[in-house]
């Protein structure tokens, strides 16, 4: 298969209709947003990693089985700093841009000072999440930009520390069914301490449902989780949530703040002082909805790396939560663009493939329990949480299987008990050449593909008022390298994982992270 992971991608931004082969179901009306790198170089200058590139946003709207295809450029003030030098000019984790060496010593003086308290991209290439009535744009930075999901066009850019003091934002919130968001962030060396901060973002009120301000101006703190280490903060990419807790898993995957701050001037980027400590433990933070506070048992695992969480729910007297975890963090080296180049992705040297891992965490009081004692209690699972001493259980997963990544499920089984899971095939690679279906009960898999394509992570859709969990259909973007054939959309039945349909666009699709679907009866701020 011959596909380009670096060439720059190129924006349609008129709406155009795609070519539908098969039948996609009447109930199916909406929007999928799909977000991603998409600029990699500018001028003489390239970015070093795949996550660095500038955001292309790509929007698929069905509507009485038609589908129209646009996509567009992210405007981010990173991506007009950028294109008005003609070069990079605004840094990203994984590349330090530099100032034209012509420039003089005061342009270079400032550009240092800058990078030593560093002002972060507004590239958000990352995902969309979506705050009140408004969608936005994200990566992990403290900026979002706003956007309308209609047209793509770039709009407000909105800062988080001016409503909450957090530096970096988790980009996967999750949604309660009144349409409040709940998020994390962390708060690097305010006032002494860093710290993370868990946030619900309220639904918009009544009182508020004509006015433009941001849905964050009435942003309320819901508990702040202490750092391990005052200036090594974890790095993490999600976390869970049941119906009275919340899962937060500080992982030994840090950020050295002091290196951060000397790295310009060292000559490295910011990626390079993220460090993973092997010979540290995970902690798992259990932290009361109610309350806000920290459940007293402190719960432990091995050393591991987890991006994404897949759901968690609670079951007498468990909290039971699935991740996808690494033994390391060669993740993220996987994607420079070195590594991508003439498809060296899809034989990687070194790669650590994830395992789709389930935990079970006792809420009772260990007190009285023997140390060595299992304390959990579920017949369906061998996961297990050994009492170490009083107060602190060690605890070691499940594992479901390995090469399952980009996790996605019918989201109305949010904080309940799941058995269907979607995902990407990483068995050999970090770049998915198949997607499949998780039965987490059997553990049997049911796999898509087709020579010389890329799907892009599945994302289910449920059927309203269907039937059964696994009831509605999947969607996927397609990179079709087949020579003269175009890419697509496709849909595949949620329940057979048969195709139902594709919907081939005129226009070149690119890899993406991740996205969302706005159902046609949230669609009150489109215009179409």
């Amino acid at each position: 298969m011959t596909t380009n992971n670096v060439k720059n991608a190129e924006e349609s931004p008129e709406s155009c209709k795609a070519e539908v082969k098969g039948s996609i179901p009447s109930w199916l009306q909406g929007t999928l947003l799909r977000n991603g790198p998409g600029i990699f170089s500018v001028g003489v200058t390239s970015y070093d990693h795949w996550c660095d590139g500038m955001a292309i946003m790509n929007s698929f709207a069905i509507k009485d089985g038609e589908v129209t295809y646009r996509s567009k450029f992210l405007r981010s003030d990173t991506y007009k700093a950028n294109m008005a030098a003609n070069r990079i000019v605004v840094s990203e984790m994984g590349t330090m841009a530099y100032p034209d060496p012509r420039k003089n010593f005061i342009f270079k003086a400032i550009t240092f000072l800058n990078h030593t308290v560093p002002d972060f991209t507004d590239n958000g290439a990352s995902n969309f999440i979506k705050y009140g009535k408004d969608y936005y744009a994200t990566s992990e930075t403290n900026y979002i930009r706003k956007i309308d999901p209609a047209t793509l066009e770039t709009l407000d850019k909105v800062d988080y520390i001016k409503y909450l003091p957090v530096n970096l934002v988790s980009s996967h919130p999750h949604y309660d069914k009144e349409g409040n968001a709940y998020n994390i962030g962390t708060s690097i060396a305010e006032k002494a301490k860093t710290k993370y901060i868990l946030f619900k973002v309220p639904a918009v009120s009544e009182k508020d449902k004509d006015k433009d301000a941001p849905a964050l101006k009435n942003v309320e703190v819901i508990c702040t989780v202490p750092c391990r280490s005052l200036l090594t903060p974890s790095y993490y990419h999600s976390f869970g949530i049941t119906d009275n807790y919340f899962i937060f898993i500080e992982q030994p995957l840090k950020l050295d703040i002091l290196k951060m701050a000397t790295a310009y001037m060292r000559g490295v980027n910011w990626a390079s002082c993220m460090k993973f400590c092997p010979e540290e433990n995970t902690l798992i933070h259990l932290i009361d909805r109610k309350t806000g506070k920290v459940v007293e048992t402190k719960y432990y695992t091995g050393p591991m790396v987890v991006y994404h969480h897949v759901n968690a729910f609670e079951d007498d007297g468990h909290v039971v939560f699935d991740v996808i975890a690494y033994n390391d963090n060669s993740l993220y080296e996987m994607f420079y663009l070195s590594k991508l180049k003439d498809n060296s992705g899809f034989q990687n040297d070194g790669y650590c493939r994830p395992s789709y891992k389930r935990f079970a965490l006792p809420i009772q009081s260990d007190k009285g329990v023997a140390v060595g004692e299992d304390l959990v209690k579920l017949k369906y699972t061998t996961a297990s949480a050994v009492k170490e001493k009083e107060g602190k259980l060690m605890c070691q997963a499940e594992v479901f299987c390995a090469g399952f990544e980009l996790p996605r499920m019918n989201y109305d089984f949010n904080c309940k008990k799941h058995r269907f899971v979607y995902g990407n095939c990483v068995e050999e690679s970090v770049l998915a050449k198949e997607i499949a279906k998780l039965d987490t009960e059997t553990k049997e898999r049911v796999y898509w593909s087709e020579d010389n394509c890329l799907p892009s992570e599945p994302v289910f859709i449920p059927k309203p008022n269907g039937e059964s969990e696994d009831d509605g259909v999947v969607l996927a973007s397609v990179i079709n390298s087949n020579p003269g054939q175009s890419s697509f959309l496709l849909i595949l039945d949620g329940r057979t994982f048969k195709e139902v349909a594709r919907a081939y666009v005129n226009a070149p699709l690119n890899r993406d992270m991740h996205g969302l679907f706005i159902p046609r009866e949230n669609e009150s701020v489109l215009h179409m």
